[in-house]
């Protein structure tokens, strides 16, 4: 298998670590410690995510839609992303 290029690992570490900090969270809860507390874990775990989610659109964009433009195949693509864009905006 090929080795991840640098920003796939730069993702892969945000997920690893937001995976971790899920579980810190998990315990946090499980042995009843403080709500603020265990709020403020949940909310660094949600900017973890939306750190590596961002990261990986942007690399996604800037490989595959741009392979898709060249070859004239870009219209499901388009759809893709702005299927993503509609997601965000729904909050």
């Amino acid at each position: 298998m090929d080795q991840p290029s640098r920003d796939d690992q730069a993702a892969i570490d945000l997920l690893k670590t937001a995976r971790g900090q899920v579980d810190a969270t998990l315990r946090m809860v499980e042995e009843d410690r403080n709500c603020v507390e265990v709020s403020w874990q949940v909310h660094a775990s949600i900017a973890l995510l939306k750190k590596a989610n961002i990261l990986i659109l942007t690399q996604r964009v800037n490989t595959c839609v741009k392979e898709a433009i060249v070859a004239s195949d870009s219209a499901k693509k388009v759809e893709e992303i702005a299927l993503i864009l509609e997601k965000y905006l729904e909050r």
